[in-house]
């Protein structure tokens, strides 16, 4: 489903503040896997993300989604293919337009809109009954701003709204990373749910260690722009947090040992 093949990413190339940021990486996720992407700050767990989505070009290597090389296709392009779920909660919706239209909008991601994406009657009451289910009395609210809503409530939309037109790839940022625990949890919840439903391939980028074990079928470490840990099934189901901690503590011992070494 998304293949990445000897990708590299230099940020500030040829400068004093040059920074590898994906080096050389290689990676295959098939269809339907559940990946948790764990790692430092600079890692490059995010720039992973943008590579796929399109924010990014790549400076060396390939990109394909599902069979399509989508190496120098640009973001908007890309949006047929892809949802994505940032850490902060007002990047995925629009504040001044009502929930039904952002719910709207959401479904004509990658597609012409044209000046007919309107709300119509039908859409309002499917909109009803597929907001119904988070619980979150939304479903009554159809005509409110999301400007309204608080962090938890618009984060829990945006996740909605990414899922509506069922994409090939999810991509969620730290998505839970700005919500209380309580929020976080349900908001998790409802991921795995969609996921699962949908059978949708996911990337999942977190610092919490135990969600990273927790959810998925799979969990890969970043460090340095390189997969440094890559585990799956009973061995993932397996790990606690205490064991990763220390995976994670020989690696950047190792990474140390190598610099010291130059």
């Amino acid at each position: 489903m998304i293949r990445l093949d000897h990708i590299t990413k230099v940020f500030n190339q040829g400068t004093a503040d040059e920074k590898v940021a994906i080096d050389d990486l290689s990676l295959h996720i098939p269809s339907g896997d559940f990946v948790t992407v764990i790692g430092s700050n600079g890692a490059g767990k995010t720039t992973l993300l943008n590579l796929i989505s399109g924010t990014y070009f790549p400076d060396n290597g390939a990109i394909t989604i599902d069979g399509t090389d989508v190496t120098r296709i640009p973001e908007h392009k890309r949006a047929k293919y892809i949802g994505r779920v940032f850490q902060d909660p007002l990047i995925g919706t629009a504040a001044s337009m009502s929930i039904e239209e952002n719910l709207a909008m959401a479904e004509k991601r990658g597609q012409k809109r044209g000046l007919r994406w309107g709300v119509t009657k039908a859409k309002r009451e499917r909109y009803r009954e597929v907001l119904k289910r988070l619980e979150l009395g939304l479903e009554d609210r159809l005509r409110d701003p999301v400007g309204l809503l608080s962090g938890g409530q618009r984060q829990t939309l945006t996740l909605l709204m990414v899922t509506l037109s069922i994409p090939k790839v999810l991509l969620l940022d730290e998505h839970t990373a700005a919500l209380d625990p309580k929020t976080a949890h349900k908001v998790l919840q409802l991921s795995r749910e969609m996921i699962e439903n949908y059978r949708l391939t996911t990337i999942m980028v977190t610092h919490n260690m135990q969600q990273a074990i927790e959810y998925g079928n799979r969990m890969i470490m970043l460090h340095e722009g390189r997969v440094r840990f890559d585990v799956t099934g009973e061995r993932k189901r397996n790990l606690t947090v205490d064991a990763l901690v220390k995976s994670f503590g020989a690696v950047l011992k190792d990474e140390t040992l190598l610099t010291a070494a130059q």
